[in-house]
């Protein structure tokens, strides 16, 4: 049996299977930078950081699709606020959750796509289905027909009658339906605006991800990633124009949605003052327990905010760090001569190895469970403390062979998770530096070539070719190989 994950749009777990054998396409909607990230916002990229690792674990190839939403009325009105461009507000908060979310450990997205970057795309498809008779314009507003779209609802399961505008949609008596939902905005004195058929304006929310994951990924993608919240209306929505656009029911084969964080009996939301900022949390406690905090519930389920439980998990965080730091620190001695220790030790330790990797690889194969997955790493951590401190014991041979194969276990099961990541040489990280700063320096590339700024681009390439490192650009975005392989 493969990975079995729970697709929000059948409401049932399925057995994974790409579009494209040994590669795995993913798009997880970003965040709209009107303000400094909350806790609640780093939840969607570390649940899917790890769903990803996972799938690299298991042999895939991944292509990471996270993009940010750089203009929106928050985003006006907060420049607007503070006197200064709009496109300022959303680079500073894009720079400073970018820098969070790498010292959360999050991996580099293939691509992070802005939704400024792709205003003609979207004008392409919102031209597209004013063609084909899923949208209309009225005084500059292009609006989708929610009721040419039979399907409507199918996502969120709710019925029509109980569907009201959400969040970011504005009630206009002009609609057709009170469900149609704005795809083109016509432009407002002071505002940002772009040239369009409509006249000037500028996107909805909802056609941005439809424009973007349509680019970098194609339609029937593997995965679209979110957080609960944008069930209804932005998946719903998303969703509906995206297939009345391509004509087809496949645009995203699995949704996957993660809960969300919770803090006094609501959502944590900025809109509400409801949040608890990732600055504040960041200058309490080291990124990794924040990380461990994030892990211990299963993506899915909302967890409730508790400063109590951040100090547990610092704990734990502590003592599987001690724990492996002792077993290093008896691997530096040398072989006793006595060779008392009983067999049955090291068969239990090598039992337990085996035991703990297996439940670890059965857990993450169903839905990506990494609260169980933590249970054992914590049993084979438990396990080594407890054969090295016996009182019989003694570092034979074989029991150095037993406690260098479950310090590789631990690794590989940390590895994935990112958290008591410290690896069999004993650094704090299980993958060196450089290999980081290259995928970084990617990423910071792609950004670049994304806005046309092709002259940083190139800058970026010819540094890292006289470092000895060589891009190579394919189709589905670029990677790179040190001069020396080949």
């Amino acid at each position: 049996m493969g990975i079995r994950l729970y697709n929000t749009l059948e409401r049932a777990y399925e057995e994974f299977e790409p579009s494209h054998p040994g590669r795995v396409s993913m798009y997880v909607c970003g965040l709209t930078v009107q303000g400094p990230a909350h806790l609640g916002h780093a939840r969607g990229p570390v649940a899917f950081d790890v769903i990803r690792r996972y799938f690299e674990y298991r042999g895939f190839e991944t292509f990471l699709v996270y993009n940010w939403t750089d203009v929106d009325d928050k985003i006006i009105e907060k420049a607007s606020d503070e006197g200064i461009p709009y496109q300022q507000v959303a680079q500073r908060n894009i720079e400073t959750t970018t820098q969070q979310l790498t010292a959360l450990r999050v991996k580099p997205a293939s691509v992070y796509p802005r939704a400024t970057q792709h205003i003609q795309e979207m004008i392409d498809i919102v031209a597209g289905l004013v063609e084909k008779g899923h949208a209309y314009a009225i005084d500059g507003d292009v609006y989708f027909s929610v009721p040419t779209y039979p399907e409507y609802g199918r996502l969120s399961r709710r019925p029509l009658e109980e569907m009201r505008p959400g969040e970011r949609i504005e009630l206009d008596e002009r609609k057709r339906s009170p469900l149609d939902f704005t795809l083109w905005k016509a432009a407002k004195e002071g505002e940002p605006s772009w040239p369009s058929p409509w006249g000037p304006g500028r996107p909805g929310w909802h056609i941005e991800c439809s424009a973007m994951s349509l680019k970098y990924l194609g339609n029937g993608f593997d995965i679209h990633g979110g957080g609960d919240d944008l069930i209804f209306p932005h998946h719903e929505n998303e969703l509906a124009q995206s297939n009345c656009f391509t004509g087809s029911d496949i645009f995203a084969r699995y949704w996957m949605h993660n809960g969300l964080v919770k803090l006094g009996g609501g959502k944590m939301s900025k809109s509400e003052g409801n949040v608890v900022n990732l600055t504040e949390l960041l200058r309490k406690y080291e990124p990794a327990v924040l990380r461990l905090y994030l892990l211990t519930t299963h993506y899915r389920h909302p967890i409730t905010f508790s400063w109590n439980e951040l100090e547990a998990q610092e704990r734990s965080l502590e003592r599987v760090r001690l724990a492996v730091m002792n077993v290093r620190r008896v691997l530096k001695s040398p072989d006793t001569e006595d060779a008392s220790t009983p067999a049955q030790e090291e068969n239990a330790l090598e039992s337990q190895a085996k035991e703990s990797l297996r439940r670890f690889e059965e857990a993450m194969d169903d839905d990506f469970n990494t609260a169980v997955a933590l249970a054992s790493i914590y049993d084979l951590t438990s396990e080594m403390n407890r054969v090295i401190n016996a009182p019989a014991f003694r570092l034979t041979p074989g029991m150095r062979a037993a406690l260098n194969e479950a310090l590789s276990v631990h690794a590989r099961m940390t590895g994935v998770l990112q958290v008591f990541t410290e690896d069999a040489a004993g650094n704090d990280e299980p993958e060196s530096l450089t290999p980081k700063l290259l995928d970084l320096l990617v990423a910071l590339r792609a950004e670049a070539r994304a806005r046309r700024d092709f002259a940083t681009g190139d800058r970026i390439r010819d540094a890292l070719k006289e470092l000895g490192v060589t891009l190579e650009d394919h189709r589905e975005g670029t990677s790179w190989r040190r001069t020396d392989e080949g």
